[in-house]
């Protein structure tokens, strides 16, 4: 008889807990594309977790208008051959599977590449880390980003490395991409500003073995201060062997080092090194309620970008809710009306799809860490 009404009270509690949980019907997918293999995995990674965080708190709280979110992640290798191939992969399921937009892609250059697609697609994309000005040039009306850009970052940059540092002869090196030649032109027209030119300009090879050859000729110039357009991969080989060479020189990083595998993959040189971030460190921003949710859903620690891919899965969830539709076109519509503060901060679009209000953070490698020191407390 015990075991009868046991089992009675188990049943009558779940048909509680049932009934207590949000019925969905159907499901609507949000693609996330980014690097989640080789060489810039882990950045893409993070985005991935917020995005999947940010879509289970949905699912948990009655969907988005009444319908489950699926996240479905795409491996673009950060190469914008296969940026391009994914595009059409997304154009191919739009019609015949609820599709409402990309959170991606995590790059420029792939991002430009798979914009070429999305552009003619009834979905919305929001970047959640892409800086290159042009791509909100080119009248996309789809198209989002919830970081700043290198408009902000250059003179926020150069403000720093002169105003702070002292800096008067400053080189830009950059790599041969399409963010770093376009963050190295909004370099030079920052220091222009400050009424500078850059002592050297000098192009790298993206994820090259060694920069010797750049090292050599900034030991030779012995600038005040070098600046860095390019990802980890050339800031954790350039900077060490920038000091193996014996250069002392103040040496400042992009947002594209703003990944703690820049600090282990330059070891002990990367101590006192400056990096500009166009989002806030994920740490700095979340409660601890956040970040346990995080951990239960990725089963490790935030990372850089995770707030990044939350806020843009936000962003589309708010677009969605304010035009009270799923179809692409009318929630980007209701996207350029938002106005409400998100972990990143204030969200509210111009007509390009770029946030009014940038911030632009400046950190330094302290015992291992990135320390934020702009802006200040």
């Amino acid at each position: 008889m015990r075991r009868w009404s046991c089992l009675i009270g188990l049943a009558l509690v779940m048909s509680t807990v049932l009934s207590c949980s949000p019925r969905l019907q159907g499901e609507v997918i949000v693609y996330v594309a980014a690097p989640l293999s080789g060489w810039q995995a882990e950045g893409g990674q993070t985005v991935v977790g917020g995005v999947r965080l940010m879509a289970e708190q949905l699912n948990r709280s009655g969907g988005l208008l009444g319908r489950r979110v699926r996240v479905v992640e795409l491996d673009d290798e950060a190469d914008s051959e296969v940026a391009a191939r994914i595009a059409s992969e997304v154009a191919a399921a739009v019609g015949r599977e609820p599709v409402l937009g990309v959170i991606g892609h995590y790059n420029s250059d792939q991002t430009a590449a798979a914009m070429e697609v999305y552009k003619d697609l009834p979905i919305v994309v929001i970047t959640p880390t892409a800086t290159d000005v042009s791509l909100t040039a080119k009248g996309y009306r789809n198209f989002f980003r919830v970081n700043a850009t290198d408009a902000a970052q250059a003179p926020a940059a150069a403000d720093f490395l002169v105003h702070e540092l002292g800096a008067k002869r400053i080189a830009v090196v950059y790599a041969n991409n399409g963010y770093g030649r376009g963050l190295r032109q909004e370099m030079r027209t920052a220091l222009k500003a400050l009424g500078l030119e850059p002592a050297a300009e000098i192009e790298i090879e993206e994820a090259a073995p060694t920069q010797k050859e750049a090292v050599d000729r900034l030991v030779a110039l012995n600038p005040d201060a070098v600046f860095l357009a390019g990802y980890e991969t050339e800031g954790y080989v350039l900077l060490p062997e920038l000091r193996e060479a014996g250069s002392k020189v103040p040496f400042m990083a992009s947002d594209g080092c703003f990944l703690y595998e820049f600090i282990d993959g330059s070891g002990p040189a990367a101590e006192g090194a400056y990096v500009s971030g166009v989002t806030p460190d994920s740490a700095a921003v979340v409660d601890e309620k956040w970040w346990k949710e995080y951990q239960e859903i990725e089963a490790r620690n935030p990372g850089t970008y995770s707030v990044a891919g939350y806020t843009a899965m936000s962003v589309l969830a708010e677009g969605a809710k304010r035009a009270r539709s799923l179809e692409g076109p009318r929630v980007a519509d209701a996207i350029r009306s938002l106005s409400f503060t998100s972990l990143l901060g204030p969200i509210s679009y111009d007509e390009k799809g770029d946030l009014r209000q940038q911030t632009i953070y400046i950190f330094q490698v302290q015992n291992g860490r990135f320390v934020q020191i702009r802006p200040r407390g």
